[in-house]
């Protein structure tokens, strides 16, 4: 008895508990995994150092007096100019300095109030579709907050409907032009990907042959192919004098290939409907749009959440390419801004304050992903 109540109380080894256990399990459970943890951990030795160095510890800050709210904040007596910081460390002065554009754009400065009711107006959104997840008329007050979203926010940046004065497109840029994009990229290009994957499983051979060829006829091609038809080519198919914004036919050249795949995504979710879902619902007597909205798609739509944000994703970044046909999205204003003659060469700073804000707002996408996940089990998370 003594023996066993010894031994009951007798400690593991310290290889078995707590971090060794965890470092040992997914580190250093093989040779080949232990030289590759130490090969990587030898990387981020030599390239972390030198970055911190870079962009903290030998960086310049001096921003002289800064606004903030309304109140005057003193970084410095002076803010740095590009000879002062030099070129051994970042100069985020650069970046104060370009702020207005990296975020606007060209917009009028009197009327930047309207670009930033824009910004609140987004963040609202977001949390109210957090507060009404609980609401019983949640899907009625998501769908109408949707449909009024892109108005409102047109209304407000464009102008027009007694708000003057009217601001055309090609004073948009910056964060303001590429959260644009990429929202209404996004919201417009998913229910036509919904109804071409629908189309694509019809029975009616002329539109699945329709819905097949226009899916594989886009996926087939870059994106860059496809602004470039809808900002050189499309304009030729028109009258002579006819005026066709650029930025209207790039939404629309975006629109139609992120619909491409939006429609493989949701098909493969549909794919994976049982059998048995299909024929439970002809069975009770429900239509073909009954069946689809009821009782398939929402099931399908749960199932391809993971891939649909990753699509998101990808459209928010391939965003970028549009400054190949003259819109200038916030990467096009680095180009732009480093080219002034005060602040020549500091491409890099803005290369480095870009990658920042996007990872930031790609992060936010993949993480809110995540929980819908959770929330909707559609997967088993320990």
């Amino acid at each position: 008895m003594a023996v066993n109540e010894l031994q009951s109380t007798r400690k593991p080894p310290i290889s078995q508990i707590g971090a060794v256990l965890w470092l040992r399990t997914n580190l250093f459970s093989s040779w080949i995994n232990g030289f590759l943890t130490l090969a990587s951990l030898y990387l981020l030795y030599i390239a972390i150092p030198p970055l911190l160095d870079w962009m903290f510890l030998s960086a310049n800050f001096n921003f002289g007096t800064v606004n903030i709210l309304g109140f005057d904040i003193k970084f410095s007596e002076v803010m740095a100019d590009n000879d002062s910081c030099g070129r051994e460390a970042a100069c985020w002065p650069f970046i104060y300095e370009k702020l207005y554009m990296f975020i606007y754009g060209f917009y009028p400065r009197e009327e930047v109030w309207r670009p930033d009711v824009f910004y609140g107006l987004t963040a609202l959104l977001i949390v109210i579709v957090r507060l009404v997840r609980n609401y019983k008329y949640k899907n009625r007050v998501i769908l109408s907050m949707i449909v009024t979203y892109p108005i409102v926010s047109y209304i407000l940046i464009a102008g027009g409907f007694g708000l003057l004065p009217v601001v055309e497109t090609h004073q948009w840029g910056g964060l303001l032009l590429t959260l644009i994009i990429a929202s209404v990229g996004i919201i417009i290009s998913f229910p036509i990907g919904v109804v071409l994957a629908l189309g694509r499983q019809s029975d009616l051979r002329v539109i699945k042959l329709f819905s097949t060829l226009f899916i594989e006829f886009i996926r087939g091609v870059p994106l860059i192919t496809i602004l470039f038809m809808a900002s050189f080519v499309l304009p030729l198919f028109l009258e002579s004098g006819a005026n066709f914004d650029k930025l209207l036919r790039a939404l629309i050249g975006i629109a139609l290939f992120q619909a491409a795949y939006f429609a493989e995504v949701v098909r493969g979710g549909l794919q994976a409907i049982p059998k048995g879902q299909y024929e439970a619902a002809d069975s009770i007597g429900l239509s073909y749009f009954q069946k689809n909205v009821l009782i398939i798609l929402p099931q399908a739509l749960k199932i391809s959440i993971p891939n649909i944000v990753g699509s998101s994703i990808s459209l928010f970044k391939d965003t970028t390419l549009v400054l190949i046909i003259g819109l200038m999205d916030m990467l096009a204003m680095v180009n732009m801004t480093s080219q002034d003659i005060y602040w020549l060469g500091r491409e890099t700073e803005g290369y480095v304050f870009v990658t920042m804000v996007f990872w930031v707002i790609l992060y936010s996408m993949s993480r809110y992903s995540r929980k819908l996940e959770i929330r909707f089990n559609t997967e088993n998370i320990n």
